[in-house]
């Protein structure tokens, strides 16, 4: 399972967030559980239900929905969902507040501070750009940002999705070619708080970074890159995107 931005569900999702922040909560809720009728994979399963819970406004509903995405996250139980449990444990703790059960709320919330922030994902991993390096080589932090002008990022990003570092490799502004380079962190490095829990629960695009530098140790020449048109929306959307970068 892999988190891909083409994924109709996925798609489904965004549109339901688009929707949901022009106010049209009763559209998004419908699109929310499209995903979910559509969902075929856990992952699928585990972001459709997290929205969908998100809409209930019965405190049963919510739930119900809440430990639906549960159940799929511990099936899952990867990088790309554990930074999601404090969330959900947290929110079922409330539910559990709002009906009266004390036992159960208390229960969820000491489950909800039980669980470490740090990563685990042990690679390999990959960082796009289009500068021209060699291995050995030390991507370091202090870059321009490709997402915001004028801004000299504090770390170095990277992920576990090579088409994820294919994307940024295309984003990336320089007319160099696009590069993939496989990369080992030189230090301790931490969820990308900028995706992390902020559209899809978790960490679904295995996004890092790290003050420390990124040695690197290869590269990749194969990976799905996208068409003129997905790229054309990617800079359209980053170009709409009015949310501060965390640096």
């Amino acid at each position: 399972m892999e988190f891909n931005p083409n994924n109709n569900v996925v798609k489904l999702c965004l549109q339901g967030m688009d929707i949901e922040e022009k106010g049209q909560p009763e559209q998004a809720s419908q699109l929310f559980l499209q995903a979910w009728n559509e969902a075929i994979d856990d992952l699928e399963k585990f972001m459709a239900a997290y929205h969908v819970a998100r809409h209930q406004k019965n405190v049963w509903d919510r739930l119900k929905w809440l430990e639906t995405a549960l159940h799929f996250a511990l099936k899952i139980n990867d990088d790309t969902v554990k930074s999601a449990f404090p969330s959900l444990y947290s929110n079922m703790a409330k539910c559990y507040e709002d009906l009266n059960d004390p036992d159960r709320a208390k229960n969820n919330y000491e489950l909800a501070t039980s669980f470490d922030d740090k990563p685990s994902e042990s690679g390999p991993f990959y960082h796009g750009t289009k500068a021209n390096l060699s291995v050995g080589d030390l991507l370091r932090a202090g870059g321009s940002s490709n997402y915001k002008s004028g801004l000299k990022m504090n770390h170095i990003y990277f992920t576990g999705i090579v088409n994820g570092a294919g994307l940024a490799a295309a984003l990336a502004k320089s007319d160099g070619r696009e590069r993939v380079y496989i990369v080992e962190p030189t230090g301790e490095f931490e969820n990308d708080p900028n995706v992390t829990n902020r559209k899809f629960p978790g960490n679904p695009t295995r996004s890092y970074r790290s003050e420390a530098p990124l040695k690197i140790v290869g590269e990749v020449t194969d990976w799905d890159r996208p068409t003129p048109d997905e790229l054309q929306k990617w800079r359209e959307k980053l170009a709409n995107n009015k949310g501060e970068i965390i640096n």
